[in-house]
């Protein structure tokens, strides 16, 4: 951070974050979010829907003869409405950190609210579901596809999980789709690593390429490869969290956009109360506590659902 005054809570400039933070911070979130490593951006309006085209198709193109009739294209776009929906964070803070080193409060910040914000973005678009289970923002997620691999159905001589992911891919190019990658739960990693052929030697060496940022991890059956927690549901450290035996989400990335807010929003206060997840309710003033509320602004769409295959664990059906 650049050389200023002391900031102190008292001085937070019109309740937003500084922008040497606030940038910092979505770009970190982009990172940390594995369905945003493969679906692709579009502008998002805070204060309106954006419309947001999904290409459906190709345009056809064809020749024509000189002042002929010009041939008319039979691919279609279908207009998104992609709406800004926010997501937000309670920090209870130490007044004497607060006060007394709130650029250390800001740099901790940079390092944890893209970790929060990407956990619920990934939960929300993967599941359709907040972190505490309830509908979540977008009406359409891509757990919702009705094509689905169970991993373990082939048999290691015919090509173990390799053949499985391969199958899930087969689904997707079946239906004149592309399959442009995969976003994969970390507790699939291991199994990736332990697989062998018949003759037991590795199937995969590695999946992760070095380099690469913290969602990103290398290729998986020859496209891009990114790992989140939020894909099997299970998030760690949150006890309200469950398991929901989804290993992975593939499939053509075309066909969904994400859009990211302008600003993310700070509000503070050594007065309020907040209740705890146990139904505890805390006084900052009792307590000699900072409250931070962090709010920031995500938008997410799709095309065809069934452009995306999911891939369940062992006997977790789908």
């Amino acid at each position: 951070m650049a050389a200023t005054a002391p900031i102190t809570t008292s001085n937070v400039p019109s309740e937003l974050l500084p922008r040497t933070i606030t940038a910092p911070i979505f770009e970190k979130s982009v990172e940390a979010s594995a369905v945003m490593q493969l679906a692709r951006p579009a502008p998002l309006a805070l204060d309106a829907t954006t419309s947001v085209p999904i290409p459906m198709d190709v345009p056809v193109a064809d020749w024509v003869g000189q002042a002929a009739k010009k041939p008319l294209s039979t691919g279609g776009i279908d207009v998104k409405q992609m709406q800004a929906k926010k997501v937000a964070v309670l920090i209870p803070v130490a007044m004497e950190v607060a006060r007394t080193n709130t650029g250390g409060l800001y740099d901790q910040l940079q390092k944890d609210l893209p970790t929060a914000f990407a956990r619920a973005f990934d939960h929300a678009t993967i599941h359709g579901k907040t972190m505490k289970g309830a509908t979540g923002p977008f009406s359409e997620y891509l757990a919702a596809t009705s094509n689905s691999v169970t991993l373990g159905t082939a048999p290691r001589d015919e090509g173990g999980i390799w053949a499985d992911f391969v199958d899930g891919m087969e689904m997707v190019v079946d239906e004149d789709w592309d399959y442009t990658g995969t976003v994969a739960d970390h507790r699939l990693k291991p199994k990736l690593l332990r697989a062998t052929d018949a003759n037991g030697q590795p199937i995969l060496v590695d999946t992760y390429t070095p380099g690469t940022n913290m969602a990103s991890a290398g290729t998986l059956i020859g496209e891009p490869l990114a790992y989140s927690r939020s894909v099997s549901g299970k998030q760690r450290r949150q006890s309200a969290s469950t398991d929901t035996g989804l290993r992975a989400i593939g499939g053509d990335w075309s066909q969904a956009a994400y859009g990211v807010g302008m600003d993310i929003t700070i509000r503070v206060s050594n007065e309020a109360t907040y209740v705890d997840e146990d139904g505890g309710v805390h006084s900052a003033f009792q307590e000699n506590l900072v409250l931070i509320l962090a709010e920031a602004y995500y938008g997410f769409v799709m095309g065809d659902v069934d452009a995306f295959v999911k891939y369940m664990g062992e006997g977790s059906g789908s």
